[in-house]
């Protein structure tokens, strides 16, 4: 029997899904919405994220040809 992410909560699948029920209920009509600011949220992050990478390579490739 495999371990499951949510058995240490003690949900099973039917308490999931009611709880996904409660939350369909309460959110229904605003769930696009948020579901789609949620997702450029998280490509905001991503190129942030990579901004950071490519900043911290160039100075460390300018620090590289300063030192020669």
């Amino acid at each position: 029997m495999t371990p499951c992410l949510f058995a240490m909560f003690g949900l099973g699948a039917t308490e999931l899904l009611i709880v996904a029920a409660v939350v369909l209920l309460l959110f229904g009509t605003r769930l696009p919405k948020v579901m789609r600011s949620l997702g450029e949220g998280i490509v905001e992050f991503k190129k942030g994220v990579q901004g950071i990478e490519d900043t911290g390579s160039t100075h460390h490739e300018s620090g590289r040809s300063d030192a020669r």
